[in-house]
């Protein structure tokens, strides 16, 4: 019996550095987009030697290895979405964000600075780069506190601080800015707005300690719902509902900090359309 192949599932590209120890980065960004439905392929832009406890290491790929990747899955298999993690220097910086600008479909845009250790992902000297080149071709950006505080300027301590802290990303040029206030007290509450319209997005916070590889999860949920053809609106609450279950099941792993979980909705049956 022949088989009439399927159409294609709606195809995302994650742009980001890989993450030896599975918890974030690029393993983080396929796994997601496997449970939400999508087709994900990647373009690594960094390879880090990572575990549980910390990066002991990090490498990023010539410019040309990156471009090169690029090209080959853009022209040939075609995306729905792209999603940007780690990108290390101001030189993958521009690059990437040449290539984006040149490609017709949505953009998140997680302005990985450091890792849920600490350590530096982004070199000092490309933050410029982020907020002239990259932030103006993004549909969406995914920063954090911290995120917001390197790229702007501004620091957030209460809910209040986030609209402000918003304003401040939004005029680097991005469609929308998804402030993240899982930093926090209290509820994990984010700020969605375009500078028009605005979402307060609030889960409960739960006492796990098992978080790496939120905000790269998050991002690619996201991605993967505007893949499928969601308003920017739709696609981060439903991404946000994901996240927090991931959280929820996040386990331990090593002798640090485990990662979310990925594949809970698939695991308890889960709703992920």
């Amino acid at each position: 019996m022949t088989a009439t192949p399927r159409p294609a599932p709606a195809r995302v590209l994650t742009v980001a550095g890989s993450d030896s120890g599975g918890g974030a980065g690029i393993q983080a960004d396929l796994k997601t987009m496997l449970a939400l439905g999508v087709h994900g392929m990647s373009v690594v832009t960094a390879v880090t030697a990572q575990n549980s406890l910390g990066v002991q290491g990090a490498w990023e790929l010539p410019v040309q290895a990156v471009r090169a990747q690029y090209r080959s899955v853009v022209d040939d298999i075609g995306v729905q979405a792209v999603k940007t993690g780690m990108l290390a220097s101001a030189e993958l910086v521009e690059a990437v964000a040449e290539l984006l600008a040149a490609t017709d479909a949505p953009v998140v845009v997680d302005p990985v600075g450091v890792s849920k250790h600490g350590d530096p992902l982004l070199a000092a000297s490309a933050l410029d780069s982020v907020r002239t080149r990259l932030l103006p071709v993004a549909t969406v950006a995914t920063p954090n506190l911290d995120e917001v505080t390197q790229l702007t300027g501004v620091r957030v301590r209460s809910e209040a601080g986030m609209r402000e802290a918003a304003a401040a990303l939004l005029a680097h040029g991005p469609r929308w800015a998804l402030i993240k206030g899982g930093h926090l007290p209290g509820d994990a509450v984010d700020l969605l707005t375009d500078g028009a319209e605005e979402h307060w997005l609030r889960a409960p916070r739960y006492d796990n300690r098992h978080t790496h590889g939120t905000g790269c999860t998050l991002a690619s949920a996201i991605a993967a719902h505007l893949a499928r053809g969601r308003t920017v609106p739709e696609a981060v609450t439903a991404a946000k509902e994901y996240v927090t279950g991931a959280i929820a099941d996040g386990f331990a792993l090593g002798g640090g900090i485990g990662p979310v979980d990925h594949g809970w909705a698939l695991t308890r049956g889960a709703p992920t359309a």
